[in-house]
């Protein structure tokens, strides 16, 4: 198959980093981040980064961004095919590591996004339309428009027309990828423990005061929200909305969630034809991953 990329996914506190700076040793890689949050620098422990962990091998895609900046699938689509063909270019082997499955699936099946900036003159002459005529124009412009949400807001609907009646727009051109995708399957009793003992640590070691210095140096809560479930329950805590044991308990028993959509979201890559190598989690995976790899890079 001649593999050049090398994918390591599974749910959170499955041990993916760990995995990844195993194989990046013994097979001369470096690892790409596939997590939509440790982009953000200062946003350490609620991301679970564990940088120790990665000693003297080479990432990329973390601490890219200031805390409260956007990123999209476009923009990971986007640095990920600059640290790709960087890595590849020095004969080294990319190693694309993370749980975010809609940013590894926009990656290896090449979604393609449109990037379209903000148009002015347009958002002027649209201010002065009511919601249904928002929605009629949307309709014109876009008849088989899927993503029915975007007539639900208005700022979701005013982006939706924008993109829809921009004359140019940018994709990512993508490299072609050979990828072996290997997966960490775990019983679901031990991740859910494995969930639990390390937010327990990550509360001990600052995560809440994390939270509360990003706060105070001016990122919005709403933007804290939208950075997953430790940052948004967090600033609930801090804004007095939870005490500290229903966050705890209430964080927990999503991050309990998020894993089961995780694994889901994992299932729907494999019915979409992408080929996942499963690896017991339980056992020493690297001497499997490394057989199975050198079987299709060859």
């Amino acid at each position: 198959m001649n593999c050049n990329l090398l994918v390591i996914l599974g749910p959170t506190a499955s041990g993916k980093t760990r995995l990844a700076v195993a194989a990046a040793e013994a097979l001369g890689g470096e690892i790409i981040s596939a997590d939509s949050r440790q982009v953000f620098r200062r946003m350490d422990i609620g991301t679970g980064k564990d940088l120790a962990e990665y000693g003297n091998t080479p990432y990329h895609l973390i601490d890219v961004l200031e805390p409260g900046a956007e990123f999209s699938v476009f923009t990971f689509q986007q640095l990920f095919t600059t640290a790709f063909s960087d890595i590849s270019s020095r004969g080294k082997l990319p190693i694309l590591a993370g749980g975010t499955g809609l940013y590894l699936d926009a990656v290896l099946r090449g979604y393609e996004f449109k990037e379209v900036p903000e148009n002015k003159a347009l958002r002027s002459e649209l201010a002065l339309l009511s919601m249904a005529e928002l929605q009629d124009r949307l309709a014109v412009l876009n008849p088989q428009l899927h993503n029915s949400t975007d007539l639900l807001e208005r700022e979701r609907l005013l982006r939706a027309i924008e993109i829809a009646s921009a004359e140019s727009s940018f994709k990512v051109s993508l490299p072609e990828l050979r990828p072996a995708i290997f997966g960490i399957r775990m019983e679901r009793e031990v991740v859910r423990r494995r969930i639990t003992a390390r937010l327990r640590e990550r509360l001990q070691n600052g995560m809440i005061e994390e939270v509360a210095a990003l706060l105070a140096e001016g990122v919005p809560p709403e933007r804290l929200d939208a950075y997953g479930l430790e940052y948004r329950y967090i600033n609930l805590h801090l804004s007095g909305s939870l005490n500290r044991n229903d966050m705890y308990q209430k964080l927990n028993s999503a991050i309990h969630d998020f894993a089961k959509r995780q694994e889901n979201w994992f299932r729907k890559m494999e019915k979409h034809g992408l080929q996942i190598i499963w690896l017991d989690g339980s056992s020493d995976m690297l001497p499997t991953l490394l057989r199975e790899w050198r079987q299709r890079a060859a």
